[in-house]
C-alpha cells in the first residue's frame, strides 16, 4: 500500500518558491505550476527532478498515474516552472515514453541510491530499494514526464 506524504508538508515548500527563495532546495526539486483540468485554475506542487537534459527536466509522478497533477498536465500540457534560482519559466510538458522510464529511473537510482530507497520504502517499490532489475511495469507505476523549456533556463 502506498503511504502519501502528508499534504501540509508537501505543500510547505509552495510560498518559498513564488517568494523567489526556491535556490534554497537547490537543483533536485522544482516547483510546476499547471492548470486544473475543470476549473482552469492555477495548482501548485514541488516534484523531484529525476534528471536533467540540456533543454528539459524529467520528473516523476511518485503516485503514479493517478496523481492530480498529471492529469492536469495530461489535459493541459503548458505550465511554468521555479527551479534553482529561476522562477516563472514558461514550459511544455510530455509524457515520456514508457520505453525510455527504466534507463531513466536506473540512472536516477545509481546517482541517488538515498533518494530512490527512501522513494521506494515510501511508495512501496521494493525494486527501488534493492539492486536488480527494475520490474517490467515501472512505466506505467512510476510515469515519466519531460518538462521542455527551451533554451529559458540555464541552472
Amino acid at each position: 500500500m502506498t503511504r502519501q506524504m502528508p499534504r501540509w508538508l508537501a505543500r510547505s515548500p509552495i510560498p518559498l518558491y513564488r517568494w523567489g527563495f526556491g535556490r534554497l532546495f537547490g537543483s533536485r526539486l522544482m516547483m510546476l505550476e499547471h492548470r486544473g483540468r475543470t476549473t482552469g485554475q492555477r495548482r501548485y506542487v514541488v516534484l523531484e527532478v529525476v534528471d536533467r537534459e540540456p533543454e528539459s527536466l524529467i520528473i516523476v509522478s511518485g503516485y503514479g498515474p493517478s496523481s492530480q497533477w498529471y492529469r492536469n498536465i495530461l489535459a493541459t500540457p503548458d505550465v511554468r516552472i521555479w527551479t534553482g534560482a529561476t522562477k516563472d519559466v514558461l514550459a511544455r510538458a510530455t509524457p515520456v515514453p514508457s520505453s525510455e522510464t527504466p534507463s531513466l529511473l536506473e540512472s536516477y537510482r545509481g546517482r541517488h541510491r538515498r533518494a530512490a530507497k527512501a522513494l521506494g520504502r515510501t511508495l512501496d517499490i521494493p525494486e527501488l530499494i534493492e539492486d536488480g532489475p527494475l520490474p517490467e511495469d515501472i512505466a506505467t507505476r512510476l510515469p515519466l514526464v519531460r518538462i521542455d523549456f527551451g533554451n529559458e533556463l540555464k541552472s
